[in-house]
């Protein structure tokens, strides 16, 4: 969300950042409303000020005895004509907030120009890829052939874009989990919370899944929105709070069924687990000083990558263009895992700085030990990791000739000593 007053003073750094998004200059049609809006606001201002000055000539008039009824008479008309005008000032500003609503976060000056994903930047790959001495599968057949990944039951349950993980795959994708869980608590001082899985409309507009993304999540009789990443739960535990500066930053972490309803994959990883309706993710969330955001970012990646160094899983990180950031982002960085089957690196994490963007929407703030005035904190998430894709990674890349699977070290102690998952019979 925009600070209007900050687009009136710089309209030009406004469409700038729009710009770099693809979009068209939005400030003509902005301040063409607000200049309505302030124009029928001031006047609705003046006509107050003047019925308060008739107002009290009408007690004059009634006290010295003499006839009030045309002044009466005016300040009747007048109260209309006001109510008029702020009824009018009142939908020019909605229709100013829904169109500022709708539009994105703009990068922040140090991502890369592009348009999509095949503009963003190598920053760094860590792990030596793993070498077969035969051809590597993918993991939904090495899944199906362990009789542990049944999609055509999950199929018949649910329809499409779902998945039955039994025996010590469900058991190995609990490992995950909780092996995450501990690391970002235990080790990087990630509170842990357990919060809703539904959510109202304010929490899903706070951190820009609405009104723009309805179609994306799933919606309840009730009105609730099936979260589809605990970011939303998570990072709206601040709004409409102000904070004492010295709290911050505040960092959570929660281990959530996540429920997304794929709008726009048609055609897309229609086979396996890569992209599901419901999926396990570890998020983790900060809400921090916007002096601190930028170190924080880094410090987020470094956590998510801890997971996969743990595991011994090859990655690469990649630093977003302006094209293909998420709508809320000002600046992004995507962990990307490799997987042996498919012979391509996949995002496995998204770690984002929102900057102020969210916390417009959702009003969270800050008192400074220091000065006047409350501030806007910073907002970032990242995913830490997704569960269920960390589960393909260590599928296939743990995968032997046999079809078995080697438990990674760092899980071994999750699977009561378990090395080698086999077939399940």
């Amino acid at each position: 969300m925009y600070d209007l007053k900050w687009i009136r003073e710089n309209p030009e750094a406004f469409d700038r950042g729009l710009a770099r998004r693809g979009l068209a200059a939005q400030s003509p049609a902005i301040l063409a409303l607000d200049g309505q809006w302030r124009q029928i606001l001031s006047r609705a201002e003046q006509t107050q000020a003047e019925r308060n000055r008739l107002s009290k000539e009408v007690g004059q008039a009634k006290r010295e005895g003499r006839d009030a009824e045309d002044l009466l008479r005016q300040v009747s008309e007048m109260k209309d004509g006001q109510a008029a005008d702020e009824a009018r000032a009142g939908d020019l500003l909605k229709e100013i907030e829904a169109a500022l609503a709708a539009l994105p976060n703009a990068p922040a000056d140090d991502v890369p120009e592009g348009k999509d994903e095949h503009d963003n930047q190598l920053v760094k790959i860590w792990g030596e890829l793993p070498e077969f001495d035969f051809a590597p599968k993918e993991h939904f057949d090495l899944g199906e052939a362990l009789h542990q990944m049944d999609f055509a039951r999950a199929g018949k349950l649910s329809g499409a874009r779902f998945v039955v993980v039994r025996g010590a795959l469900a058991r190995l994708e609990r490992a995950l989990g909780q092996f995450m869980l501990n690391t970002h608590t235990g080790e990087f001082g990630y509170e842990e919370i357990s919060p809703p899985l539904l959510v109202r409309d304010g929490a899903a507009f706070g951190t820009g899944q609405l009104p723009k993304f309805s179609e994306d999540l799933f919606r309840t009789t009730t009105g609730h929105w099936l979260i589809p990443t605990a970011e939303v739960p998570l990072t709206n535990l601040v709004a409409d709070e102000i904070l004492d500066e010295k709290t911050l930053p505040l960092r959570f972490t929660a281990l959530t069924p996540c429920f997304r309803s794929e709008a726009g994959a048609a055609g897309r990883d229609t086979r396996g687990m890569i992209r599901q309706h419901q999926f396990q993710k570890v998020e983790l969330v900060s809400i921090a000083h916007p002096d601190q955001s930028e170190s924080e970012h880094q410090r987020m990646l470094s956590c998510a990558e801890t997971v996969l160094q743990r595991l011994n899983l090859p990655y690469r990180v990649m630093l977003l263009c302006s094209g293909d950031m998420g709508f809320s982002a000002a600046k992004t960085y995507d962990i990307e895992v490799w997987l042996p089957g498919q012979d391509a690196y996949r995002e496995i994490s998204s770690c984002s700085n929102c900057g102020e963007f969210q916390a417009r929407r959702m009003k969270g703030r800050f008192r400074p030990a220091e000065g006047k005035g409350n501030r806007f904190v910073h907002t970032l998430n990242g995913s830490g990791l997704a569960v269920g894709r960390t589960l393909i990674a260590v599928l296939e890349n743990y995968q032997q000739a046999d079809g078995s699977i080697r438990v990674p070290d760092a899980l071994r102690p999750y699977m009561g000593g378990m090395e080698v998952i086999g077939a399940h019979v």
